[in-house]
């Protein structure tokens, strides 16, 4: 006869068999026969059976399987270190990384708590910290956050203020380049099977200008030449033709925003428009640029336009559908960065 491993079975069912053997036992089966009719080893048998003298039912329970979770890290070393990740990164640590990966906080153990881990062990440690790998956001070295500070608090509340006693729309404005070949989403495949998109190997591409406001309008312009003064006057005297209020218009410092020709422009329209210049390099407080994202990401990464025409069509015609949904345009500002614009 073979002897059934009880190891196999699950821990309830073990502990259900202990108990059943050592009551055959009680009610006058010997060990010998409660092997053979259980189908376990007699040892195991004299073991429960010596257990639940000495301990009782208690002694038959099931316990935890496993290496005990005991951490290596003290309670302040690790604490330590998630205050490390979350305020530094590795550079100003002197570690040879630019991001905290598993190895750039491994060896930040190692040179901090002089505990040597393997990775598995550290993306466990992170796991039970809370962190999840993410994609980085960018910013520009030259970023002033004095200046950005100085925006969020007085610069664009007194506009905010004088739009109001002018009746006046505020109009968020920006540019951008958009690529036949931009690859946006993901689609499900087999594992170890990476996934093929037909498209045409050429490569086109066109550019957009367009403002929105916090109460859902939308203008843009599709064109393909160089962003230029003149280009961007025409688009602002299309901006303001049919608006009865006032227009200000908040844009980046683009050379072409500061150029001569545009401030002249300006100047002599001030009875209709006036323009705000946004922080440097502070391209996240634009509600316009989650605008730019979105074209991207739905009208052309996962679209295939096959020519510049089609491009610029699929692009025209999102937009047209953004312009009849209001909404949808408002919820641009609904994000935390730009959420102070809406």
């Amino acid at each position: 006869m073979q002897i059934k491993d009880a190891r196999s079975l699950p821990s309830v069912a073990q502990e259900d068999l202990r108990y059943k053997v050592v009551a055959a036992v009680a009610k006058g089966m010997t060990q010998t026969e409660a092997a053979e009719v259980f189908n376990v080893s007699r040892f195991s048998v004299f073991k429960w059976n010596k257990a639940h003298c000495n301990g009782g039912k208690v002694a038959l329970r099931s316990h935890m399987r496993g290496r005990p979770a005991v951490s290596k890290l003290k309670g302040y070393e690790a604490a330590s270190i998630v205050r490390i990740i979350t305020d530094s990164c590795p550079e100003q640590m002197k570690l040879p990384f630019v991001l905290w990966t598993r190895e750039a906080v491994q060896m930040l153990i190692l040179r901090r708590c002089k505990l040597r881990l393997s990775i598995w062990t550290v993306g466990r440690y992170l796991a039970r910290w809370g962190f999840t790998p993410q994609k980085p956001a960018r910013r520009a070295y030259e970023k002033d956050t004095a200046e950005v500070k100085k925006w969020l608090e007085e610069e664009y509340p007194a506009i905010k203020k004088r739009a109001m006693k002018l009746k006046a729309e505020i109009h968020w404005e920006d540019e951008t380049g958009m690529r036949s070949d931009h690859q946006a989403g993901t689609t499900w495949a087999p594992r170890g099977h990476t996934p093929v998109v037909s498209c045409t190997g050429k490569r086109f591409r066109t550019n957009m200008i367009s403002s929105i406001t916090n109460r859902g309008a939308l203008a843009f312009r599709i064109y393909r030449c160089s962003f230029t003064a003149d280009l961007f006057i025409d688009f602002l005297a299309r901006l303001i033709k049919f608006k009865r209020r006032k227009v200000f218009v908040i844009v980046d410092g683009h050379p072409v925003h500061k150029s001569e020709a545009v401030q002249n422009w300006v100047e002599a329209n001030e009875s209709r428009i006036e323009m705000f210049f946004m922080p440097g390099y502070s391209p996240e407080l634009n509600p316009d640029e989650l605008l730019n994202q979105d074209v991207k990401t739905n009208a052309v990464g996962r679209q295939r336009a096959k020519t510049l025409y089609e491009l610029e069509s699929n692009i025209e015609q999102y937009l047209i559908q953004r312009q009849f949904f209001p909404e949808m345009v408002q919820k641009y500002f609904q994000k935390v960065s730009v959420i102070y614009a809406a």
